[in-house]
């Protein structure tokens, strides 16, 4: 399913747009759904740029998609080169603001218009962001599934691969209090991929309640994972400042915070180590940089979430490049998830993504650094579904965390 805009909107429900040092001007906006759950935004101006962004909310399409209307109607003929206050706008020019799907869609936008003018000026992202402060990305890859199986062949396919960690989910679905013998397969497909001579990240998922969320911590920590993530659900910023109080283990969570204002009191509390926003649920380059330098004051590390498309990647890693406390960086090739499609699948420039010795060179092409095949991704969306997440019931019929 793809859409476009180029008609006037009424004046009086919009800005004027201010005085621009070009005549670049935003003319196109379309959005696209691509299998396996991805939603891509394209943008193009007066003079032909083109810009690329990624809205991914996975489980929320349609209301993206709505959101993103919206924003085609507010900025067609608005100057390409005022990001920041077509961000501004975006944000604050509604009585209620913020969530994620108002902030997926302000991501699509941003990251398009931040790739348009780094093609307009021919230069890479991170350079247009004060130029990068390191030549290489540290990078980590999923293995497992929801229902994690088979790890020791996926994590050695990883290690052939180049990469040296990886992430799981933790669990299985759990009960709020389930028999202590459902966290013992944790800990064994903790010690294969360590065997292995891989670092691990652990994914709670938030599907662990604080009862077994406490045993788990306690029972992970002799055999220190790289980080444990979401350990319990957003929200539960007091009891995770606990758990954080309680063991040495890295904490890394934020793919649900959208603002600063959200990351705020996790960092304030001491609650959080690592701190994981998605450049395309976060506001984009603009507000997920802002971010960045928030925890950094804090000493809190910056590894941004990413189980989405090779455009959120490029975006991410174009922040990757430019920010000092950057940690680790995910990539969701080979995911679980990706069935129809694969991270590689719409680039044509893929050697951009090749990882070497756990790590990927920082982009230097101009803009996002990634050519998306743009024939690809019009004939993928024809009719492309949005997509629905799993949804589980326990034994007693009782509805559990996904």
């Amino acid at each position: 399913m793809s859409t476009s805009s180029t008609g006037p909107t009424p004046k009086s429900t919009v800005s004027q747009p201010l005085s621009s040092i070009n005549d670049d001007v935003l003319v196109k906006l379309e959005y696209f759904r691509v299998p396996p759950r991805w939603l891509f935004v394209r943008i193009e101006s007066n003079n032909g740029l083109v810009g690329w962004g990624e809205a991914t909310l996975e489980g929320h399409t349609e209301a993206v998609e709505g959101a993103l209307g919206a924003l085609k109607d507010t900025f067609m003929g608005w100057p390409t080169d005022n990001i920041e206050d077509i961000w501004q706008h975006g944000f604050r020019s509604r009585f209620y603001r913020g969530g994620e799907v108002l902030m997926s869609a302000i991501s699509g936008l941003d990251i398009a218009l931040w790739d348009l003018k780094g093609k307009r000026l021919g230069i890479p992202i991170w350079s247009l962001l004060g130029g990068k402060v390191r030549e290489r990305v540290k990078v980590y890859s999923w293995i497992g599934g929801d229902r994690p199986s088979d790890i020791e062949k996926a994590a050695r396919a990883r290690k052939d691969a180049g990469y040296k960690a990886v992430k799981m989910n933790a669990t299985e679905d759990l009960g709020w209090l389930d028999s202590p013998a459902a966290l013992e397969p944790t800990i064994e497909r903790l010690r294969i991929v360590i065997s292995l001579g891989l670092d691990a990240g652990l994914d709670f998922h938030g599907r662990v309640h604080r009862p077994m969320a406490k045993q788990l911590v306690a029972l992970l920590a002799p055999h220190k994972p790289l980080f444990i993530e979401e350990p319990l659900l957003p929200g539960h910023i007091p009891e995770i400042a606990r758990l954080a109080q309680q063991s040495s283990i890295p904490i890394a969570l934020g793919e649900r915070l959208f603002t600063r204002q959200d990351f705020r009191p996790y960092l304030e509390q001491g609650a959080v180590d690592i701190i994981q926003p998605d450049v395309s649920h976060a506001g984009g380059i603009s507000e997920t940089r802002r971010i960045a330098s928030l925890a950094e004051t804090y000493d809190v590390g910056f590894a941004p979430h990413c189980p989405n498309g090779p455009i959120a990647l490029a975006a991410s890693l174009a922040l990757d490049a430019s920010t000092p406390n950057f940690v680790i960086q995910e990539s969701s090739i080979g995911m679980h998830y990706n069935e129809e499609a694969d991270l590689l699948t719409y680039v044509k420039n893929t050697e951009i993504f090749d990882v070497v010795d756990g790590m990927v060179n920082v982009p230097v092409g101009p803009g996002l650094g990634v050519t998306i095949d743009e024939e690809l991704v019009r004939k993928a969306a024809r009719d492309a579904p949005a997509w629905r997440n799993p949804v589980w019931r326990g034994p007693d019929g009782a509805f559990r965390e996904w």
